[in-house]
């Protein structure tokens, strides 16, 4: 059981680029605190699937467009993942594929645009949100805001060692290649890139376990008296 409460309504936006634990800590953060946690990216990965599904081109920004108002009535975007027809959808938007789709669907910026009021909403009671433009779009106004980074190819090998450990072929070269390509796209697109919020606080977790990232985060959040200790 969590040992900290969190101040009503407090908002942790931790962004950060593909393998920097972002996801991990996000979790993390979200048991200790009693917070929900909210995957952004997993959004734009199940607008991606859906158009797949549909036969959309993701070369037709406005064919996407069209596809959002449909996708979302169907959506159920619970803490625990993303649901489709009151079916739990998660395993499927974990895949190489969709995570190429979503990077190109997330630089379409008519997408970005209509899909930030439901980020909004569903964040409004407090929760802890990861992705790449949270602290600088989606929720500027977050009480705390961290950006995550760590070397390419330990990133590389994070997301090596992730499908390895289920089952799947992985090939860490291609990894790093794809990765990298995932960068450029998130860093060189003109509608909300990937970048450090000038108020967030960077943590370099190159060489660092997870734990001890969140320890850092959460002194952090106490010396700005945005948790307590419950007595």
């Amino acid at each position: 059981m969590s040992s900290w409460q969190a101040v009503q309504g407090l908002c942790i936006a931790i962004d950060g680029p593909s393998g920097s634990g972002k996801g991990t800590i996000a979790h993390l953060l979200g048991q200790e605190l009693l917070l929900p946690v909210l995957d952004t990216g997993l959004l734009y990965r199940y607008l991606g699937w859906r158009t797949e599904v549909m036969g959309v081109s993701l070369d037709d920004a406005d064919a996407v467009l069209n596809v959002i108002p449909q996708a979302i009535q169907a959506m159920d975007w619970r803490v625990e993942g993303i649901y489709f027809e009151q079916k739990d959808c998660t395993s499927l938007l974990r895949s190489e594929d969709a995570g190429s789709r979503a990077s190109k669907v997330a630089a379409m910026s008519k997408v970005r645009s209509a899909l930030l009021d439901v980020q909004r909403e569903v964040a409004q009671r407090g929760c802890v949100m990861d992705g790449r433009d949270i602290g600088t779009v989606v929720l500027p106004d977050a009480q705390a805001k961290f950006f995550l980074t760590a070397s390419q190819r330990e990133r590389a090998r994070r997301r090596w060692s992730q499908l390895k450990a289920n089952g799947k072929p992985a090939d860490l070269e291609l990894i790093a290649v794809e990765l990298k390509k995932r960068d450029e796209r998130d860093m060189e697109r003109d509608c909300a890139p990937l970048v450090k919020a000038v108020d967030a606080i960077h943590i370099d977790s190159t060489t660092m376990r997870m734990d001890d990232v969140v320890d850092r985060i959460l002194n952090v959040l106490e010396r700005r008296k945005l948790m307590t200790k419950k007595v």
